[in-house]
């Protein structure tokens, strides 16, 4: 089994791993540096926000950093004592395995991963080292035109530039082929097309899609046989999904509930409600900004999903992506002192006071309480995160049918899977399109009125990711 591990690059920095230390799949390098970490507890500090990149070539750059990626993926000296590993444990690393072994038998084989018309787990057109981006690096904030950009007679469009920056990890020094192709097929299409006239069936299968919900609450028609899945398919798909949340949710459960009574001491909090605006406004954001940026790993990873028209994929993205991160939030909440996990402790309401955005954070406080009360399974937040990011009634998609089968491919399989766990009741009672918008609203107000009364702090120093989903491109000019 060690051997088959090492096909899975390090998770801290993304190296050649060597086995499972301390409960996560690393390289020496990092076994023996969380090993010294641990003796004698040395107190590292960090000169960059928090928010350094960790991968092979800065991994010793900052102790701090590296050392919180450790320990937010899950490595543990109480790890070593757990023994052999469970059934469904295997079964998981041997799927990672198997999808490793597969992402290298495709870089070989094929040069024109865009012409494979394969439904499995893989995305045939996002290079392995993109796929590993979420474990080996965080948003740089940098964008990063290699020598693969000049082929093109043309420069790249503001649209080509926009998707780069959203979709890829600009500080990644190697380009596969996969890759360079990805890019010249995106950059041929320039021009937006017309949206093709829909299937009869299409339209009855999102005809019975309730515009106030994700999820399709009367499945239980005659046309659910208009649209069949295997107990095979389903399994593959819920696999998907599930490994798809594990791989980007930056903090493990188990780890998230150790640290749940760690909570700001009300000196603490007076401090953050003393400090300026825009500096705690600039913190929220960036911490914004990384969370987002493991939305979009696990997007990338859902199947299908690097298929979609590349607008497709930015509009998904651009509607999507704050939803989402106010689901994930409840994972991160205490509903028992209404605390939220925030830079290394759990936060009350008040810690948020210098922002000026009570109502929003009242609202996204509220959200995650009526969240926790259905004590969701990653499972189904894996799906509830998926069906929102693929909602085919987003404007401006160029191409609804597409988005509308993988949608409707999520609804079977999530039904399934509340079917088998005697879950289906909380369909009724998941948040509705209206709540999550409203606070998706707020948060744009406010950013507005933030962004009225300090012009230069959203142009200078917000990262670039955020002000691309979240600011105009006129408006920041």
């Amino acid at each position: 089994m060690r051997a088959q591990i090492e096909v899975i690059p390090c998770k801290i920095c993304g190296d050649k791993s060597s086995g499972i230390h301390y409960g996560v799949i690393t390289c020496e390098g990092c076994k023996g540096f969380f090993r010294r970490s641990q003796q004698g507890k040395p107190l590292y500090s960090c000169s960059q926000q928090q928010s350094c990149q960790i991968d092979r070539s800065s991994r010793n750059r900052c102790q701090h950093c590296r050392l919180q990626k450790c320990l937010s993926l899950g490595m543990s000296r109480n790890a070593v004592k757990f023994g052999r590993m469970s059934k469904k444990q295997r079964e998981i690393l041997q799927a990672e395995v198997q999808k490793h072994r597969l992402r290298e038998q495709r870089t070989e084989m094929s040069t024109n991963p865009c012409s494979s018309d394969s439904q499995d787990m893989e995305q045939p057109n996002v290079s392995p080292r993109l796929s590993e981006a979420y474990s080996t690096t965080t948003w740089s904030g940098q964008n990063k035109w290699e020598s693969s950009c000049s082929v093109h007679s043309n420069p790249p469009s503001k649209a080509q530039l926009q998707r780069d920056n959203i979709l890829h990890q600009p500080h990644t020094s190697e380009k596969s082929s996969m890759e360079a192709t990805y890019r010249k097929i995106y950059f041929r299409d320039q021009q937006l097309h017309v949206e093709h006239a829909r299937a009869s069936v299409f339209q009855r299968l999102h005809a019975i899609q309730s515009p106030e919900s994700y999820f399709s609450l009367n499945f239980g028609n005659s046309l659910a046989s208009e649209f069949v899945m295997s107990v095979t398919e389903l399994d593959l798909l819920i696999q998907n999904v599930v490994l798809a949340q594990g791989e980007t949710c930056r903090f493990r459960q188990e780890n998230l509930q150790v640290l749940r009574w760690e909570t700001y001491s009300p000196e603490e909090v007076l401090s953050f409600q003393q400090k300026p605006i825009d500096h705690i406004w600039e913190r929220c954001v960036c911490h914004v900004t990384e969370a987002i940026q493991y939305i979009v790993e696990f997007a990338k990873r859902l199947s299908g999903f690097m298929e979609l028209n590349p607008n497709d994929q930015i509009v998904l993205l651009k509607a999507g992506a704050m939803e989402v991160l106010l689901i994930r939030m409840s994972r991160a909440f205490n509903c028992y002192n209404s605390t939220v996990f925030f830079e290394g402790k759990y936060a009350p309401l008040e810690i948020f006071q210098s922002l000026g955005c009570s109502d929003l954070i009242g609202s996204m406080f509220d959200l995650c309480h009526s969240l926790c009360a259905l004590n969701l399974s990653e499972h189904e937040m894996a799906f509830i995160s998926s069906m929102i990011l693929l909602d085919p009634s987003r404007p401006w998609l160029q191409d609804k049918q597409k988005v509308e089968i993988l949608h409707k491919k999520l609804d079977h399989a999530f039904r399934y899977l509340l079917r088998t766990s005697l879950r289906e009741s909380i369909l009724t009672k998941l948040p509705q399109k209206g709540r999550l918008l409203s606070i998706c609203q707020l948060h744009m107000e406010k950013l507005n009125i933030f962004r009225q009364m300090y012009p230069g702090i959203a142009c200078e120093r917000f990262p670039p990711l955020y002000k691309e989903l979240f600011i105009s491109e006129p408006e920041i000019l």
